[in-house]
């Protein structure tokens, strides 16, 4: 909306105590220049406005009534526009008009198309009307609209139009060529910090996960035995042949991809890299990448021993390692590499475990098997373990036996649980001795299982001290500020019963340390900056306090003087109904409202309000001390504001005279309101 609000409550003079973002949009002044100007706004006037309109804008201001009429105003370059112009009175509690809305709405556009040419006097005559026409409505609706906003629950972001030199804000400073400049390397070289080969790790990870899960259950579960003979291997399944593909590929990029040597260079010669590679992961990657699988899918008979070898594809987890450090600080991350951990553990522990129990079963071919846990399972599960005999057939005495014998012999054993309790079972016995003492139901017999179990219980205990450590260690994390804020707030609690202050101080105090609090999360700027250079201090102030610095106050200062004026701006925090200046009170400094609104106030009467980006301070002539307010400043929302201290205004300035000289002149013009 493009509108000011005029305190009607001052005859005569109308004070504009409020100007919107839009109203200087469109008339191109500046919010310092129209404050404490009569709302009629008759700086717009020029030589076509209508004096008849003049006259009856004024009469509706003196009479405290509305008053909506079309004219021809003039912006601040002298271009004339048609305007809207609609004055709604606005009433307090008592029933008195406290302020005027004028709105201004540009119909330049709508008059052209119509091809209105009438003289202004009598247009005007036809298009004045008072309160009782339809306009009148919608203006009071949208004065509600207005007050709305102005309550701060509509902050309408402030458009910057105004750019310092280049130097300062507009480009970054000169950076090292290597960090800056697009690095010349030969072709068919990868970055190992490029796109492609991070979304080529993520995939080469996501193989690894899948071979840490297979190779153990193949090796340990998915080989079985048949009457003492090897079981036939199954064919390669299409994961496993792409898992193979995968590495064999990423051993061919490893010789293409660039490292960063000792000395912190980025090494792009593939001569170097070849040696850095051989000399490196290419061993461990070599024999990862041995392809048991395609061999088996192209028909090449494979010593089945040789698929053992695919254990040593684990190692490439090892690799994982060096990349974990930079997602240490996610808490999330890192209790999800926790859990996929202990998951990978357990799943292992499960594949040794069935494997062992199936090795008790095989141990003993000519007598039923009694006391493994397999058995155990199976007497359970009524699927028993069975012997079964075969014959040996009647042969002459060439086949070492008399004619006609008869004899029978132990043929193998048969039955037990299926393959799938199995497993299920041996993951439930890891993870129940995994994460306790387990609970009896799957329990070691043999000696063997004893040991493992044993074993599995000793690591048990390393898993419980790491991921617990760690879970302890990232809640703590979390709710560390939360800790900290509870903490505070009993030293509060502790500090206002000692010293019995009263309620409403109380409250004020309590409410100011909760606002404070949700604007910066406890956190102490000084003391986190005070061990830092002074160099590196004064470029982060330069950062936080842009929107300050970049004000058209500050555009000829130079660099030294503004790194200079960063370094003394402070933060200030004003709650709802608090006083950030108090009549009488000697101003310190100059504020800069960042965000909320603010009212400036004399003996109750409404001189001003403030909103974002508006700078509250005094002219200070040609000195810098400071000089009494003449006014309260008081928040109406909570307000964001950054405080320029007078010492730090003087040492700046001291840095660069001419640039103090034109401070001082332009300041009076700057101020949204001089207190």
């Amino acid at each position: 909306s493009n509108f000011v609000l005029g305190n009607a409550q001052v005859p005569s003079a109308f004070p504009v105590v409020y100007c919107s973002d839009g109203f200087c949009d469109l008339t191109g002044f500046s919010r310092a220049e129209v404050m404490q100007r009569c709302c009629a706004c008759s700086f717009l006037y020029g030589p076509d406005t209508s004096e008849l309109l003049r006259q009856q804008l004024r009469r509706a201001l003196d009479e405290h009534q509305a008053f909506k009429g079309e004219l021809i105003l003039y912006r601040k370059s002298g271009v004339p526009f048609w305007c809207l112009l609609d004055v709604v009175p606005i009433k307090n509690e008592k029933d008195e008009v406290a302020l005027f809305l004028v709105s201004h709405k540009d119909i330049t556009s709508t008059k052209s198309c119509s091809g209105a040419d009438s003289t202004k006097d009598t247009g005007g005559r036809r298009r004045f009307s008072r309160a009782g026409g339809k306009g009148f409505n919608a203006s009071r609706r949208r004065s509600r609209a207005v007050l709305y906003h102005l309550s701060g629950h509509l902050q309408k972001q402030r458009k910057s139009k105004h750019k310092l030199r280049k130097g300062i804000f507009g480009h970054k400073p000169s950076l090292p060529e290597y960090k800056v400049a697009a690095i010349r390397k030969p072709p068919l070289i990868l970055l190992h910090y490029g796109a492609f080969k991070a979304g080529w790790d993520g995939l080469i990870l996501l193989a690894t996960l899948y071979v840490a899960v297979t190779v153990p259950y193949s090796v340990c579960v998915g080989t079985g035995t048949e009457e003492g003979l090897p079981a036939a291997r199954g064919p390669p399944s299409a994961c496993d042949l792409c898992v193979e593909i995968l590495f064999m590929l990423d051993i061919i990029l490893n010789f293409r991809t660039t490292f960063v040597s000792k000395s912190g260079r980025v090494v792009l010669e593939p001569r170097a890299i070849a040696c850095h590679y051989l000399a490196g992961w290419f061993p461990l990657d070599l024999v990862a990448a041995l392809p048991f699988d395609l061999l088996a899918a192209c028909q090449v008979n494979v010593y089945v021993g040789a698929h053992l070898l695919k254990t040593v594809r684990l190692l490439r987890l090892l690799r994982l390692l060096p990349n974990l450090d930079r997602y240490s600080q996610y808490s999330a991350v890192v209790l999800a590499l926790l859990m996929v951990v202990f998951a990978l553990l357990a799943h292992w522990v499960a594949c040794g475990w069935f494997f062992l129990g199936q090795r008790e079963v095989e141990g003993s071919p000519a007598t039923l098997p009694e006391i493994g846990w397999l058995q155990e399972l199976a007497r359970r599960l009524d699927t028993p373990y069975y012997l079964t005999r075969r014959n040996c057939s009647t042969g002459g005495a060439g086949n070492g036996m008399g004619p006609g014998a008869n004899c029978s012999g132990i043929g193998g054993l048969l039955g037990g649980p299926s393959l799938r309790s199995a497993y299920i079972t041996s993951l439930y016995f890891a993870l129940s001795s995994l994460t306790s003492v387990g609970f009896g139901n799957v329990s070691a017999n043999t000696d063997t299982e004893k040991i493992f179990s044993i074993c599995t219980m000793l690591v048990g205990a390393l898993m419980h001290a790491v991921v617990f450590g760690n879970v302890t260690a990232i809640i703590q994390r979390l709710y560390a500020r939360r800790f900290l804020y509870h903490s505070r707030t009993r030293d509060l609690h502790d500090y206002i019963r000692i010293h019995r202050i009263p309620r409403p101080l109380k409250r004020r105090i309590l409410e100011y340390f909760q606002s404070t609090w949700a604007a910066n999360n406890g956190i102490d700027t000084a003391e986190l900056l005070q061990h830092l250079p002074e160099e590196l201090r004064a470029d982060i102030a330069l950062h936080l306090h842009q929107e300050l610095l970049r004000l058209p106050l500050f555009a000829g200062a130079s660099r030294g003087c503004l790194r200079a004026l960063s370094l003394g701006v402070r933060p200030a925090f004003c709650t709802p109904g608090e006083l950030l200046v108090r009549q009488g009170d000697a101003l310190q400094a100059l504020y800069f409202l960042r965000s909320g609104s603010m009212e400036v106030l004399r003996d109750g009467t409404v001189l001003a309000i403030l909103g974002k980006g508006d700078l509250i301070g005094c002219d200070l002539g040609g000195s810098l001390r400071p000089r009494r307010a003449r006014a309260d400043v008081r928040g109406l929302t909570y307000c964001a504001l950054q405080s320029l201290g007078l010492p730090a205004l003087a040492e700046g300035l001291a840095l660069d005279p001419d640039f103090a000289r034109t401070f001082r002149q332009q300041l009076p013009r700057e101020l949204s309101y001089d207190l």
